[in-house]
């Protein structure tokens, strides 16, 4: 039962994660390594933040966390207004800490789905549902890679996502402030 239930809250959670690790992934300014550690950063945050509200049964007021919006539409913005010139090296512009704190600002419906089931939870089945994110996450992290480099769909998203990156992170933020 625990399976299951980890299953289909991590699905209907990070969805919207799958499709942001796609966009990052064909950006050349990300390093897939620091994608993918980010990921599991943010995502790993995100788990503690459940679990440790689950235990104290508080967690922040839904305007506090709609203001980690802010943090998408602020790197969009920074993309926009300096974009990487076309010989620049790989990887500066992104990181490791930036696509955490992505993953971190589009985790209020995390927070707010595990919370109450990890409230209910003894600790071994929380630990339990850890590992099966951990899992799951690699899972996402394969299936936006596979995406990306698939042979007839990988190329227009090569192409195509870098550009789109800036206005996804924007109006990922603009999604998440409207939410609260």
């Amino acid at each position: 039962m625990i399976f299951v239930a980890a299953v289909a809250m991590f699905a209907a959670t990070n969805i919207d994660g799958l499709f942001l690790t796609a966009a990052l992934l064909s950006d050349r300014s990300y390093r897939t390594r620091d994608v993918v550690a980010g990921t599991y950063l943010g995502i790993g945050a995100l788990f503690a933040l459940s679990a440790a509200g689950s235990v104290v049964s508080l967690v922040a007021p839904p305007q506090v966390i709609a203001l980690l919006g802010l943090v998408p539409i602020a790197l969009g913005v920074k993309q926009l207004i300096q974009p990487e010139a076309a010989d620049a090296p790989k990887a500066r512009q992104g990181g490791l800490f930036a696509v955490a704190a992505l993953n971190i600002a589009m985790g209020a419906d995390n927070i707010g789905v595990y919370t109450p089931v990890f409230a209910a939870s003894a600790a071994r089945e929380i630990a339990v549902y850890g590992a099966i994110f951990a899992a799951l996450t690699a899972l996402w992290c394969y299936a936006a890679h596979r995406l990306v480099y698939h042979p007839s769909v990988g190329a227009p998203v090569r192409r195509y996502g870098p550009r789109l990156v800036p206005y996804v992170l924007i109006a990922l933020g603009l999604w998440i402030l409207s939410g609260f």
